[in-house]
């Protein structure tokens, strides 16, 4: 490794969980891997998930999405 390469790497040791994971997945990318390095937060996970149910046809009734509304909070 060269002693950029190994600047660099102890500067991204300092960052956060998050930021470390970034910076693999742009230097994974740079060097060409071929494996996926993007990986889904809970939110895109759950909102592939609704898109399938909606697909197959798993839609909520009106009485379920009345006791949604029903049950929120106001924003303000």
């Amino acid at each position: 490794m060269t002693e950029l390469l190994e600047r660099a790497v102890e500067r991204v040791r300092a960052l956060s969980p998050q930021m470390q994971d970034e910076f693999a997945r742009v230097l994974l990318r740079l060097a060409g891997g071929r494996e996926a390095v993007y990986q889904l937060t809970e939110e895109e996970a759950d909102l592939i998930e609704a898109e399938a149910e909606i697909e197959r046809g798993e839609l909520a009734t009106e009485a379920e999405t009345e006791a949604v509304f029903a049950n929120r909070k106001p924003l303000c």
